[in-house]
């Protein structure tokens, strides 16, 4: 009698078990899709971003020029177009700097994430801008997450500077 219990009391804690196992991975995968959302203008993400905050901030063409005299800039605001956004996650964008480039836009210490229709919107960054040598394999990771061809990705080669941006908060602006 005591093994029939006892068989019995691992086949519920196994049956129970994975069900936990498997509730556990569907909410990881919600948890990892970019947040919903039509990215309206006025749309904020992050920290609260002013609605004035337009006025102040700067062009992707004033930024890299600003930062060929300074390596870093903190509490800087920037206005500039999205051109893609992860899909995975919504945990980065890039942004159009006028010349045929993008910079990449990460989100302050993950706290935060976009949605994909943020891809075309105009938006207003607010957070820290420096240059930095991006390693070939960051390069192709970014590439992977962009889907971005074999071919693109086999062109990548050699260390290259960039513009990063770690946001603090992101408005959407007309």
């Amino acid at each position: 009698m005591k093994k029939l219990f006892l068989t019995f009391a691992l086949g519920i804690s196994a049956i129970m078990f994975a069900q936990h196992d498997h509730d556990h991975n569907s909410d990881e995968k919600s948890q990892h899709a970019p947040p919903s959302g039509n990215a309206l203008v006025g749309d904020s993400y992050g920290a609260g971003v002013p609605a004035n905050i337009e006025k102040k901030a700067i062009t992707p063409v004033k930024l890299e020029k600003k930062l060929k005299k300074t390596k870093k800039l903190e509490s800087v605001s920037v206005k500039g177009k999205v051109v893609d956004v992860c899909d995975e996650k919504g945990c980065w964008a890039t942004i159009d700097t006028g010349n045929g480039e993008t910079f990449l836009v990460r989100m302050k210490d993950y706290g935060f994430f976009v949605p994909t229709a943020l891809k075309g919107k105009n938006v207003v960054l607010d957070g820290t801008a420096e240059i930095k040598t991006i390693s070939v394999d960051e390069q192709k990771h970014y590439a992977e997450d962009a889907k971005k061809s074999e071919q693109e990705i086999a062109k990548i080669t050699e260390p290259k500077d960039e513009i990063r941006f770690v946001a603090t908060g992101i408005r959407v602006v007309e």
